[in-house]
């Protein structure tokens, strides 16, 4: 794709540049300069330099630039560099960062991305195994990657680089609450959860020599940030957003066709829908954690039990019901134990503590689940009684 291609297809898809700046008048001039060469809507977002950013900023009379005086961080430059572009009436931004560690030449397949792909977050995934990648980066990044993959399922090659297009309108009623560096972050979970898609292209980055690397990112404080945030988030996933998603796709309507095709039915007996429920119970409480629905249904079908049943009662294990079963569990072992085990974390953890608080979870744990398993066969029971009658 051709500069002046590009600048056309960028303009057809409302598109802006948006460059976050702090304290980068090494390095500002060069980006605006190629950035421009590829479209001409672009747009800078001067967060509180005290360098000569203000001077070189009134060379170009070809650029929208947003100022104010106190520095507040990347995560605030941004929501206003977005909030600004959607006042011009823009659908997209593609931010670069203005440390030069990005390429302008990178634009044009972003602006192909776009062309496939209208309703995402897409990242400019780096290299991140060169040589020139500093440990630190590439650490943090890996970190990021995996909270990122926890918290929505979807896995990214780079959640951290600041090379992105934004479909900014699609972002405008997420209220956002990170002001720094943990903005990349949280925007792209919320964004996933929401419905909004999430995906990668590859890009070009350049890390210059340490000696004369300018970076604003403060480990100790800005990571202690994005760690509390991702704990904050998880949070959220587990509690909310996989539970929610779960009875979203439960409908009234197919939960009803459910009931219909499997428990009402007649031809089936009531014995094979009662052990199926049983069985389900069972395996969503056992200890077979990562295992359990694939041991729920090789256990129906061996036993020619309804696959969908079994299945659907394994789900008592969801992730906000995953505490109590798991606290349940120990309290029940406790039952059979001689001198019964308790949660105290103020006393030292010993090898032996270990084990016997874990047989004693063991214990309760098949105990729940089989006590369990005989009430909700009992219930399914009178409730076909019940059904039968109607």
């Amino acid at each position: 794709m051709t500069k002046e291609y590009c600048r056309e297809r960028i303009s057809a898809l409302n598109c802006c540049i948006l460059i976050p700046t702090y304290n980068n008048a090494q390095t500002l001039e060069k980006v605006i300069t190629e950035v421009s060469e590829y479209s001409g809507n672009v747009m800078v977002v001067n967060d509180g330099s005290t360098d000569s950013t203000n001077h070189i900023l009134s060379r170009f009379d070809n650029i929208h630039v947003v100022s104010y005086l106190k520095n507040r961080g990347k995560g605030f430059a941004l929501r206003t560099g977005f909030e600004a572009a959607r006042k011009k009436g823009f659908d997209y931004v593609i931010t670069i960062d203005s440390d030069g560690q990005h390429f302008a030449d990178d634009i044009p397949v972003f602006v192909e991305k776009l062309e496939t792909e209208k309703n995402a977050i897409i990242i400019g995934a780096r290299n991140m195994n060169q040589d020139s990648v500093p440990r630190k980066s590439n650490f943090g990044n890996k970190f990021s990657n995996f909270w990122f993959n926890i918290n929505t399922g979807i896995s990214l090659p780079d959640t951290q680089s600041g090379y992105r297009l934004y479909p900014i309108k699609l972002l405008e009623d997420i209220n956002f609450i990170t002001p720094k560096y943990e903005f990349e972050v949280e925007v792209i979970v919320r964004a996933a959860w929401k419905g909004i898609g999430v995906t990668a292209v590859p890009v070009k980055v350049y890390y210059p020599p340490a000696e004369v690397r300018i970076s604003h990112f403060r480990p100790v404080p800005d990571f202690s940030r994005v760690s509390v945030l991702n704990t904050f988030l998880v949070l959220i996933a587990l509690f909310y957003i996989k539970p929610r998603n779960f009875f979203r796709e439960l409908s009234i309507k197919s939960f009803r066709t459910f009931i219909r095709q499997h428990f009402l039915n007649t031809t089936e007996p009531d014995s094979v829908k009662i052990f199926s429920v049983m069985l389900g119970f069972f395996m969503g409480i056992a200890p077979f954690w990562g295992y359990q629905m694939l041991l729920c249904l090789a256990v129906a079908h061996i036993l020619k039990l309804n696959k969908a049943i079994s299945i659907l009662a394994a789900n008592i294990s969801l992730p906000p019901v995953i505490p109590f079963i798991l606290y349940g569990s120990f309290v029940f072992g406790g039952m059979f134990m001689e001198v019964p085990g308790t949660i105290d974390f103020s006393k030292e953890i010993t090898l032996e503590t270990v084990k016997a608080h874990g047989y004693q979870y063991l214990i309760g744990s098949f105990s729940l689940a089989l006590t369990a398993s005989l009430i909700s066969g009992l219930a399914t029971f009178l409730l076909l009684k019940l059904f039968s009658r109607n």
